[in-house]
Order: C-alpha cells, then sequence, then structure tokens
C-alpha cells in the first residue's frame, strides 16, 4: 500500500471511481456515461482527467484517435490511506472513536451486524 496517495476532492474521486468501475483501459465516453448521470460537460470531465493525470491516479495512452486511461493508483490502496487519515485526522488516532463515529452515523441494525460478523470471521 502507498502510503502517499492524496486526499482527492469530490469530482476528481467520483471520476477516479468510474475509471476504478471500467475494465483498462477506460474510454473517455463510457467514463463520462458513469459521472453525474453523464450529465457532466465534455471540457470538465477532460480537465478532471487531466488533473488525475497530473496527480498521478490515471496514465493516458492514444488508442488511434482516442484517448484512454489506466488507473495508477489501486482503489483498495486509496481506500486504504484515506481510511487511516480519517481515524487520525478525525478520530485522534482511536479506534474506539472510530467505531463510535461509524456506528453514530446511521448504520443498519444489519450494517452493524455485517461488520462484526467480518470482524469475528477475520475477513477484515
Amino acid at each position: 500500500m502507498k502510503k502517499n496517495i492524496k486526499k482527492l476532492p469530490d469530482l476528481e474521486l467520483e471520476v477516479m471511481q468510474a475509471v476504478w468501475d471500467l475494465e483498462p483501459p477506460a474510454d473517455r465516453a463510457d467514463v463520462a456515461a458513469r459521472v453525474r448521470g453523464g450529465a457532466l460537460a465534455e471540457t470538465t470531465l477532460l480537465t478532471i482527467l487531466k488533473r488525475l493525470q497530473d496527480k498521478g491516479f490515471l496514465r493516458t495512452e492514444k488508442l488511434g484517435r482516442r484517448s484512454v486511461y489506466i488507473p495508477l493508483v489501486d482503489r483498495g490502496d486509496y481506500r486504504a490511506v484515506q481510511s487511516r487519515r480519517f481515524v487520525e485526522q478525525v478520530c485522534g488516532g482511536s479506534i474506539a472513536a472510530f467505531a463510535s463515529a461509524l456506528c453514530d452515523s446511521g448504520l443498519s441494525r444489519e450494517e452493524i451486524d455485517e461488520l462484526r460478523s467480518l470482524l469475528d470471521k477475520g475477513e477484515l
């Protein structure tokens, strides 16, 4: 896991989630269809994709006349780093405070039971 993965602003994360959801390499049109129901302006999407490339999250390759995008940061690595950052910054490094915040966040009884089951099985 990389430790220096920066937190992405919401729109950049939404675009990156779309890229992660697609089989690499991701086509711009496929990414566009997954972001905000296809309602994001093409110029805005291209700007976000360029920012993600500049930040080291994506590599852009030319396939004929079109560009495709390959993720360079793994989704699991991003989640792990951001989760650790949240625990450290928001919860002061306290797992108890994190668990309390998680439970107070509106998780259903079923979701809490699922989390407990995953912990009991050692799957987390």
